[in-house]
């Protein structure tokens, strides 16, 4: 018989797991989306009209007050932007676009653009750009495509279609070329396995070892079997696979890639890795990245900054704090200027 003391802890570990598999069992059937936490929310007392107002007005001062224009659509969520773009209409008889880009310009007329659109559009859009004319910007599809869920990349796909007429796929075929082209393909392809609530040690064991035996124990890489593992496996798998590659490798996955590929195919598989580990840290990363590099790489900071305010930022500010030693705010503030950096402190969402 259990003593007296004992009653009250036995029956909370019996309800513990009881809300622990209740919980599991909500998940594996919702397929839930991974939980959000941006720094710009929808705004209470919302008034459209109002907001469509007071830009126009903005844009009609003399020597524009881009203020009032930061401090509305860095405010809004994309929602709220969407309707205060179709009352500007009404109100101006033009569209809020075009208006918005007569009356503002470089990194801040960027920012500004960019949160005019969806999040999935907004990505598109950059997807679009970096495979523009000659040469491609390598850094950005890499990016994009390698940090992006499955349930992100279905929406890009199909945005993408869209916005521009043609197939994402075709466009990064065409675009760039090897064993590259072939991962960014395998990616967008979205052919990743659900996570599931069954750890399978066999088949972790399996991958690991196939990786090993695909790339440092043998000469020259099997870059198929990388890819593929990497694409299709669930994302908790993977990260017990690189667990367990340790256990056959003397090298840990990320050195692994850096003594076997080169160029645009490790970045990739680097960018994988860390996303995979912690996905808020590599962004916060990236954004530390092109701050400290000579005039702030602003296309990259606006990228992170405009694509995850919605859905991470506040993460990614955690995690940059707990890095760098100082937050994300103070690095802004130290590293832009002007009324970019102001657009740029708002998306922030407050100091750490």
């Amino acid at each position: 018989m259990l003593g007296r003391w004992e009653e009250p802890a036995y029956s909370e570990l019996i309800m513990a797991l009881v809300s622990e598999f209740l919980s599991q069992l909500t998940l594996a059937h919702t397929g839930e989306e991974e939980p959000k936490f941006p720094t710009v929310v929808p705004v209470r007392d919302f008034d459209p009209a109002k907001d469509a107002a007071r830009i126009e007005a903005a844009i009609k001062t003399k020597g524009v007050d881009e203020q009032t224009i930061i401090d509305i659509l860095t405010r809004r969520s994309y929602e709220q932007r969407r309707d205060i773009a179709f009352e500007y209409e009404r109100l101006a008889k033009k569209d809020l676009i075009t208006a918005l880009k007569g009356a503002l310009s470089g990194s801040l007329e960027a920012l500004i653009l960019g949160l005019m659109k969806s999040t999935a559009q907004y990505d598109a859009s950059e997807l679009k750009a970096s495979m523009k004319g000659l040469g491609t910007d390598e850094e950005t599809l890499i990016e994009i495509v390698c940090s992006r869920s499955d349930e992100e990349l279905v929406e890009i796909k199909k945005v993408y279609k869209d916005m521009f007429k043609k197939e994402l796929e075709k466009d990064i075929a065409g675009d760039t070329s090897g064993d590259f082209a072939k991962l960014l393909l395998a990616l967008v392809q979205t052919k990743r396995d659900e996570p599931s609530n069954v750890v399978d040690y066999q088949k972790i064991d399996d991958d690991a070892r196939s990786l090993y035996e695909a790339g440092v124990k043998r000469k020259g890489t099997d870059v198929a079997t990388w890819n593929s593992i990497f694409s299709q496996r669930s994302i908790p798998h993977l990260q017990k696979v690189f667990e367990r590659y340790k256990s056959y490798s003397p090298y840990d996955m990320k050195e692994s890639i850096r003594k076997e590929v080169k160029g645009d195919l490790e970045k990739s598989f680097l960018t994988l890795v860390e996303c995979f580990e912690n996905k808020q840290l590599y962004f916060a990363n990236r954004l530390n990245e092109a701050m400290k590099s000579k005039g702030a790489k602003e296309k990259v900071v606006t990228r992170i900054m405009v694509s995850r305010c919605e859905v991470d930022l506040m993460k990614i500010r955690t995690e940059f704090k707990r890095h760098q030693k100082r937050s994300l705010y103070q690095a802004i503030a130290e590293h832009t200027k002007g009324d970019y950096q102001k657009a740029l402190l708002s998306l922030c969402g407050g100091d750490d």
